[in-house]
């Protein structure tokens, strides 16, 4: 909110170069920004009372948005990486997998493994579950269980995500 919109009765203010000029009405605030050429902005609004800065609202605004532009690029993105496994996978089939969610992991991404039971497989889920486990283990060093392995229909899926 700035200048005609801000309805307080008393509202704290600062001035341009970020002393405090003390409580006083709205109109009176207004008035002083006025006079000096610059907006008056509620910066505040939920402080008893609000707080108001007089500042050149233009100039203002694009500070708060580069500010809110570096703080994005410092955020980190996890993405959720998918690998699917089978019941009688080969254990060199199994390595290689493992290899590539290590540079998932390493990268700072979620692996989530999927083992897909196809038809009588489904008898076997035991096998599944140690299949699943063998992974795990080639991976402990770097990963740890983020959610355990858990059937859901005709897979079992687990998600992995980087050692903290």
């Amino acid at each position: 909110m700035l200048n005609e919109q801000i309805r307080d009765k008393e509202v704290r203010v600062i001035g341009e170069d970020g002393e405090q000029l003390g409580i006083m009405s709205s109109k009176d605030a207004f008035k002083m920004a006025k006079e000096a050429g610059l907006d008056l902005v509620k910066i505040a609004p939920t402080a008893k009372p609000p707080v108001c800065k007089i500042v050149d609202y233009g100039k203002y605004r694009y500070e708060m948005v580069k500010r809110e532009k570096e703080a994005k690029k410092k955020q980190k993105m996890t993405e959720v990486k998918e690998i699917h496994l089978t019941p009688n996978i080969d254990v060199n089939d199994l390595t290689t997998k493992a290899n590539q969610a290590r540079e998932f992991v390493k990268k700072g991404n979620k692996v989530k493994v999927a083992l897909r039971f196809r038809g009588r497989e489904m008898a076997h889920m035991t096998t599944g579950k140690e299949v699943l486990d063998t992974f795990f283990e080639k991976l402990s060093d770097i990963a740890t269980v983020e959610k355990p392995a858990k059937l859901e229909g005709r897979s079992m899926t687990m998600v992995l995500s980087e050692k903290r």
